[in-house]
């Protein structure tokens, strides 16, 4: 070649090899700064050393295998081979021209494709090298459960590469041999091979049917994880322990047979005995392997299926609850009615729940948070808001919460300039807590946009800039917001913080002032190689030129919570929803973390909600064995072990000692903010809703299933999201916050259970359900709606709101009470129309909808009001919801401890006041039946009668 074009080719060389090295060795850089500035860098260290090993491993065994097969073949080439006429000739001259190229370069290139691959795989080897016990055996080999979790998938993982390394080898080998003149074609099979090309490729082909019997063996070990086609069942079944096993050890013996014909051709020369051996294992894999299996599931297990895998159904069954902890030392079955049996205002813990019904959706009034308390145009509410509690004035309440973040997407002209967008808008403003049981008032008059565009609106508690230093209901030390969901939704958005010292500050704070970070967090950018390499990362010039960047200058980045949690701890999948939390003064984010696995024997595989790339695609073991914290000021990254008997978490803690403190550290201040978290809480209602079914006949048969109900409120849900609530403690009658869903029939709307999770410190994680009977039929999430809509009352003015509004259905919330009964609550929620398209408008809680089952009639009642207290009224009797939170006022509270009952007989025992009673019971049933007619005259006179009998009873019973 000629020297320019030489030249042109080293440079063009030299520029993919920069493109190809130069960025990742920046973001490694990078990253490791990043690790360092959290206190996590013996993380970065071990995940990145271990790659590297692991890369390479592969790379060596790849390579040295492809450049084994190669050299073999050309070492024992023929050393003279006819030219003229033979078209390889131009093609050998080439390689022996360039042996060392060709032999060394491609088993380097192809070795190093192989470790790039196998380098992703880190996890495998360390949970190998530290697999923990899990203390149970599977039932059928008697092996320790982190058998087949830490070590199967890793001898897997080694077979595969083998069988790898060895096909290509072989692949290497041929070729060179062709090429070379150890394998001609176009003679007889004996005439094929020279003697050395002979014996390599059997020697090859004996590896690889030797790898084959030892895959055969690992193979019966996979069948106790696998998926299961009809039931739906986890595990193997009588199928596959009764003829895919035994299957497999003959196959693996005919293998190992096989391998030592292929290696016989070292010693007898003949290539027809492998060759009948191959073609003896392929027959083997279809008669034995496929076609035997298949004739005893179609004539001995389908005709009596339910008999024939009981005994399997029952070890996946066993096995699924462990895996999910959804067994009898967590989940704790109660039967209830379905219908009430007592007022709801004489439970103690009824009053309570009353009192705390949630009415404020934080799915819908996230651009109602945004409007009334953004400040700033580029100040902004999470999409979707939180829901917490906290005791104020010694009461447990829940509220609804955001914090006021900054949004890049929000900036707007001149605010979008690096110098900007970068150095001044950095950061958000303040902690917003509204209660969620009531709003600022009352709207009367829905129709009329005039009468109620002050009402319905939460009641904002906040804690920012303005608010510092003065008496707070929430107090918040540090109300600066550096790190955020909203703040991580832009990407790689960064922001460079402090400068040169004395500087003045740059940073936007409020109107008449400016600030400068003075947090731990961010790394340091005041030296030039850190700008460089912070410039390389972004692409971007201005890192390095500008002026606003001082030696006392901080970048941060990474600022999601949830990505800074699975950067320190890339063995966890985070819940999707980190919720913000004041605990000791400070706002923090919580993140909840997951241990998972998938070769869990006989448990039935589950799908993590909103999978992505990220997520493993189907997982079968499942524990929320760590909760980690986010400082919203300085990005302090804290994980704690809340499940000290997951053998994944201790596994993953030997792996990365001192990362997850123990569960003792954990402050009691933060501890009461934990919540049974949602994405563990809708895998473990999936598994419910067919393991609940303890005999494996019934299972086989999934009459006894249940199902998610879809969300009645939407319209592009498949499935009801749980809800948090606050409600009445069956024992102590406090408020008690839980994650809480209900379950209706296998493919049906009715209503068959109500699971709830407790979300106290005492007692955390324990689940209930109530498990309605088969008998009778209790309406579902979907039918409660649409009864609830098609009421007279409600379709009539519901036409009238559509003409102005948008109606926003709430959550449609399910509240056992009244000892056997369920109140479904529902709030409905308006949006003027406009044809801005600024967001200008935003949802107000215009009316509360309820149904109850009426105890008397067993038909549904449905109560519409502006208020909770007269929907409940209209239901559950005059004075049931007297309980009820009142627009603008406080919950009600409930003794600690229900009054001593007096002594004697009580005027409501005497027959007079029975008979008072009775009266007044018959005088509401007819109050009801008018109600229900729509009657008006027969309505006047109801009312009158029930006075008459209000009257009646108060004269005999002195009011009680």
């Amino acid at each position: 070649m000629r020297t320019r074009t030489r030249a042109t080719i080293v440079v063009a060389v030299a520029l993919l090899v920069l493109l190809a090295f130069v960025p990742p060795i920046v973001r490694a850089y990078t990253d490791w700064l990043w690790f360092g500035e959290v206190g996590y860098r013996g993380v970065w260290i071990r995940v990145f050393l271990t790659r590297w090993v692991v890369f390479l491993v592969v790379s060596a065994l790849v390579g040295g295998a492809i450049f084994a097969g190669m050299a073999a073949a050309f070492r024992t080439r023929p050393l003279w081979m006819p030219s003229r006429g033979d078209p390889l000739e131009p093609y050998r001259r080439v390689a022996l021209q360039r042996v060392r190229v060709f032999g060394i370069g491609i088993p380097v290139v192809i070795g190093m494709l192989a470790g790039l691959i196998a380098q992703s795989n880190w996890a495998t080897v360390q949970l190998f090298l530290h697999g923990a016990a899990f203390g149970t055996v599977d039932p059928e080999f008697g092996l320790d459960v982190g058998f087949f979790v830490f070590d199967l998938p890793f001898y897997r993982w080694v077979l595969g590469w083998l069988f790898v390394a060895v096909f290509l080898a072989g692949i290497a080998n041929v070729t060179t041999n062709y090429l070379f003149g150890g394998i001609t074609v176009g003679g007889k099979l004996r005439n094929v091979f020279s003697s050395p090309a002979l014996i390599q490729v059997a020697v090859l082909a004996g590896v690889f049917v030797l790898l084959k019997a030892v895959a055969y063996w690992f193979d019966r070990y996979a069948l106790v994880s696998s998926g299961h086609r009809e039931p739906a069942f986890a595990g193997a079944g009588y199928t596959d322990i009764n003829a895919v096993l035994p299957a497999k050890f003959i196959l693996c013996a005919i293998a190992l047979l096989c391998a030592v014909a292929c290696f016989a051709v070292i010693k007898l020369r003949d290539l027809r005995i492998p060759v009948l051996a191959l073609a003896l294992l392929f027959l083997s894999s279809i008669l034995v392997g496929g076609a035997w299996p298949l004739v005893v599931e179609q004539l001995s297990v389908r005709p009596n299926a339910a008999v024939r895998e009981a005994p399997y159904i029952e070890r996946g069954i066993d096995a699924t609850r462990q895996a999910y902890r959804v067994g009898d030392d967590t989940v704790e079955y109660v039967p209830y009615r379905g219908v009430g049996t007592t007022p709801p205002q004489d439970v103690l813990p009824d009053v309570t729940t009353i009192a705390n019904i949630r009415l404020l959706d934080p799915d819908v009034l996230s651009r109602t948070f945004t409007q009334q308390q953004q400040l700033k145009n580029f100040y902004e509410f999470p999409r979707d808001l939180d829901l917490d509690r906290y005791r104020i004035d010694g009461e447990m309440r829940d509220f609804v919460v955001g914090v006021r973040e900054l949004s890049p997407e929000r900036l707007t002209g001149n605010q979008t300039h690096w110098v900007n967008r970068h150095t001044v808008y950095t950061h958000g403003n303040g902690f917003v807590a509204a209660p969620a049981n009531r709003v600022n008032a009352a709207v009367r008059d829905a129709t009329d946009g005039a009468s109620s565009s002050d009402s319905g609106y939460p009641l904002y508690t906040v804690s920012d800039i303005a608010t510092h230093g003065t008496e707070q209901l929430i107090p918040v030390e540090q109300p600066r917001v550096y790190f955020g969901e909203v703040l991580g939704q832009s990407g790689q958005e960064y922001v460079i913080v402090g400068g040169e010292p004395g500087e003045a500050p740059r940073e936007y704070d409020t109107d008449t002032s400016s600030y400068t970070y003075d947090g731990e967090g961010g790394v340091s950018i005041g030296n030039w190689f850190n700008r460089l390499a912070f410039s390389a990362r972004y692409g971007e010039r201005n890192i390095i030129f500008s002026n606003e960047i001082g030696s006392e200058s901080k970048i941060l980045f990474h600022r999601d919570p949830a990505e800074r949690v699975h950067m320190v701890a890339p063995w966890l999948e985070t819940d999707t929803n980190p919720y913000p939390a004041v605990v000791d003064g400070r706002i923090v984010w919580i993140v909840d973390g997951y241990t998972t696995a998938d070769g869990y024997p006989y448990s039935q595989r589950s799908a993590l909600p909103e999978p992505d790339a990220l997520r493993p695609q189907a997982i079968n073991y499942m524990r929320n064995s760590v909760k980690a914290t986010v400082d919203a000021y300085d990005g302090t990254i804290t994980l704690y072990e809340v499940d000290s008997a997951d053998p994944v978490l201790q596994t993953w803690m030997s792996v990365f000692p001192g990362t997850v403190l123990p569960e003792s550290e954990v402050p009691d201040d933060l501890r009461a903010h934990f919540r049974y978290p949602e994405d563990l809480f809708r895998v473990q209602r999936d598994i419910l809703a067919r393991y609940h079914v303890d005999d494996p006949v019934e299972f086989f048969t999934t009459n006894a299933f249940w199902s998610v109900p879809s969300d009645p409120t939407v319209d592009t849900n498949p499935n009801q999201p749980p809800y948090y609530v606050l409600v009445g403690d069956e024992e102590t009658s406090q408020p008690s916050f839980r994650l809480t869903g209900a379950m209706v029939g296998f493919h049906r709307e009715f209503l068959s259970a109500y699971i709830s999770a407790r979300s106290d410190p005492d007692g955390y994680g324990k689940i209930t359900v109530l498990e309605l009977p088969t008998d009778s039929l209790t309406q579902g999430p979907q039918q409660t709606q649409n009864s609830m809509i098609s009421d007279t009352r409600v379709a009539s003015e519901r036409t009238l709101l559509e003409r102005s509004n948008r109606i926003h259905y709430g959550n449609l919330l399910t509240l056992p009470i009244a000892d056997g009964g369920l109140l479904y609550v529902e709030p409905l929620y308006t949006e003027r129309m406009s044809a801005a398209t600024d967001g200008s408008t935003f949802p107000q809680l215009a009316r509360v909808l309820v149904s109850y089952r009426d105890p008397q009639t067993g038909g549904v009642l449905v109560g519409y009001a502006p208020t909770l207290a007269e929907a409940l009224d209209q239901v559950l009797g005059r004075g049931a919801g007297s309980a009820a939170t009142p627009p603008g006022g406080d919950a009600a509270t409930v003794p600690e401890e229900a009054p001593p009952p007096a002594e004697g007989p009580t005027p409501a025992e005497t027959p007079e006041a029975a008979a008072a009673a009775q009266n007044l019971q018959a005088a509401l049933e007819e109050l009801r039946s008018a109600q229900r007619n729509g009657d008006f005259r027969t309505l006047g006179a109801a009312l009158d009668r029930l006075q008459s009998a209000v009257d009646a009873y108060v004269a005999v019973t002195g009011g009680q």
